[in-house]
C-alpha cells in the first residue's frame, strides 16, 4: 500500500500575534531577532536577511508555537529554496543546497502543549569557500503525528521562516528596481485592474509589496489607495504588479500613483491611465470591405476630378 504525504506549508507574512486553529494540526513560527543594522527593514522583522563574508556567522532566534488544540511534538529543520523567474520557491520535502549544510538548531525537536510557545536558537556558519551571491531556504517548524498504517494520506503541517543570506569578501549587493508600463484595463467580466511591469536591477531578492491611489478621474474623483500585488523578484527577473479595483469605478482616464517598496529600497511611478475594455476588433471581412469602399470612393473622387478638369480645358480651348 502506498503512502501520500498531505503537506499544509506556510512561510509567515508578518510576526503576528499566534491565533487557536480549530483543527487538531497547527503550528506557528516567528523570527525574534533582527539585527541592529537592519532594524529599520520590515523584511528584516520576518525573514533572516544578512550579507556575510566565509567564515562568518548568523545567529538568531525563533519562536515556536504549538497552535493546535492537542500536544504535538514538533521538529525544527532547515530545507532549500530558490528565487528565479517565478518568484520564491520550496524545495520538496527536506531537500538541502549549500546553506542548509551551514545551519544548526539549538534544538530540533520539541514537545509542546496546547498554545505553547518555545523560542530557539539557529545559526548559520558560512563556510570558508562558500559560493558567493546570494542563497536561500527555509527553516520549518512541523507538526508529523505518528501514523495511522490503517490510512493511506498521512497530514502533516508547517510553517516556515524564509532565509536570504548573501556571501561575499565585499559590501552587500545593491537593492534596487524599476518600473515600466504602467496601465490600466478593464477585465472582461468587467473588474478594473491596474498593473505594471517591475524589473530588479539590484543583486539581492526583493520582497515587493504597493499602493496604488488614483486621483483626476472623471468628474475629478479620487480612489484608493488599493493593495498591490507584486511578490518575489529574484535579481534581474522581471514581474507583473496588479492592483484588483473596484468594478464601480468610472471608465475614462485617471492619474495613477503607484508606489512599492521592499525593505529600505522605495520607488514611485506615476502618469495618466485610462479604464475601459478595449474596443472589439474588426472581423477580417468586414476590414476588406472597409477598405475596398474607401478605395472605391478614392477612386470615384479621383475620376470626378479628372473629369472636371478635362471640362474645364475644353471650354477655354
Amino acid at each position: 500500500m502506498s503512502l501520500l504525504v498531505a503537506f499544509a506549508s506556510v512561510a509567515p507574512a508578518a510576526a503576528q500575534a499566534p491565533q487557536r486553529a480549530s483543527d487538531d494540526l497547527s503550528i506557528g513560527i516567528r523570527l525574534v531577532d533582527a539585527p541592529v543594522s537592519r532594524r529599520d527593514d520590515e523584511r528584516a522583522h520576518r525573514y533572516i536577511i544578512d550579507h556575510v563574508g566565509p567564515g562568518e556567522k548568523i545567529r538568531r532566534r525563533i519562536a515556536v508555537t504549538n497552535l493546535s488544540g492537542k500536544r504535538h511534538r514538533v521538529q525544527l529543520y532547515p530545507a532549500a529554496a530558490a528565487v528565479g523567474k517565478h518568484g520564491f520557491a520550496f524545495a520538496p520535502g527536506r531537500a538541502g543546497n549549500e546553506l542548509t549544510r551551514w545551519v544548526t538548531i539549538e534544538d530540533s525537536e520539541l514537545v509542546l502543549e496546547p498554545d505553547e510557545t518555545a523560542k530557539v536558537w539557529t545559526e548559520i556558519t558560512v563556510a570558508d569557500d562558500a559560493t558567493r551571491g546570494e542563497h536561500y531556504g527555509v527553516l520549518w517548524a512541523e507538526i508529523s503525528p505518528e501514523h495511522d498504517p490503517s490510512k493511506q494520506v498521512r497530514n502533516v503541517a508547517r510553517a516556515g521562516v524564509r532565509l536570504y543570506v548573501s556571501i561575499g569578501p565585499d559590501g552587500e549587493p545593491r537593492s534596487d528596481f524599476r518600473i515600466d508600463d504602467l496601465t490600466g484595463a478593464r477585465t472582461a467580466d468587467g473588474v478594473p485592474v491596474v498593473t505594471a511591469r517591475v524589473k530588479n536591477t539590484g543583486g539581492r531578492a526583493l520582497d515587493l509589496t504597493g499602493k496604488l491611489a488614483l486621483s483626476n478621474g472623471p468628474g475629478g474623483l479620487s480612489a484608493g489607495p488599493f493593495n498591490v500585488r507584486a511578490g518575489t523578484i529574484g535579481p534581474g527577473h522581471s514581474t507583473l504588479a496588479k492592483a484588483t479595483l473596484d468594478r464601480r469605478l468610472p471608465d475614462g482616464a485617471w492619474t495613477a500613483r503607484l508606489t512599492l517598496a521592499s525593505g529600505l529600497v522605495e520607488r514611485e511611478t506615476s502618469r495618466r491611465i485610462t479604464l475601459g475594455r478595449k474596443p472589439a476588433t474588426q472581423r477580417g471581412g468586414d476590414t476588406a470591405m472597409s477598405t475596398l469602399t474607401i478605395g472605391g470612393l478614392v477612386s470615384v473622387v479621383a475620376t470626378a476630378l479628372l473629369a472636371a478638369y478635362g471640362y474645364r480645358r475644353n471650354r477655354n480651348r
